[in-house]
């Protein structure tokens, strides 16, 4: 394992637990936001096209979506111009809906979830939002981690690029 990396003193930063299937917004002692997750159904690992969510240390490379309403389907990190509702899903059965925003993870940690075949900025790992009557707390994502719509709003309004992410079992 690489370099062990830090969260900076009082700037927030981001704490998800893959066995509880729960994210935090954490500046110092204090916990800013909390909601329930959906994690990989793969469980975690970090190999390109496994499916799994990577772990260790990342940051916020991009906040995608600011300013689009609750629901805006986005297809390669672009509002796709529908609004998700049951009738759109009816027709695309087994469509990996990301919805409402997107928050594109960089690994920091060479050689475990950055470069190569473990790089997770390349396999396009992001939290964003999904159909709100998808379950949390249970991992059923394609590697991303999955939010609630009004999660995912409220906590992109939270943060800025660069924000540091720490995805731990």
């Amino acid at each position: 394992m690489g370099k062990q990396i830090t969260p900076p003193g009082t700037q927030a930063w981001i704490h998800i637990s893959l066995a509880q299937q729960q994210l935090q917004l954490r500046q110092g002692d204090a916990v800013l936001f909390e909601a329930a997750i959906s994690s990989a159904r793969n469980g975690p690992g970090e190999e390109n096209g496994s499916g799994c969510t990577p772990r260790g240390w990342h940051q916020i490379r991009a906040c995608i979506g600011g300013g689009c309403a609750a629901g805006t389907v986005f297809v390669a990190r672009r509002p796709s111009g529908e609004i998700y509702r049951p009738e759109l899903a009816a027709a695309q059965p087994g469509r990996d809906w990301i919805l409402s925003r997107i928050l594109w993870l960089s690994g920091l940690e060479p050689g475990r979830n950055r470069f190569g075949q473990v790089d997770t900025m390349r396999r396009y790992i992001y939290l964003h939002g999904c159909p709100d009557d998808y379950p949390m707390g249970v991992p059923l994502s394609h590697g991303c981690i999955r939010m609630r719509n009004a999660e995912i709003i409220r906590l992109y309004d939270l943060l800025v690029p660069g924000t540091r992410v720490l995805i731990e079992t």
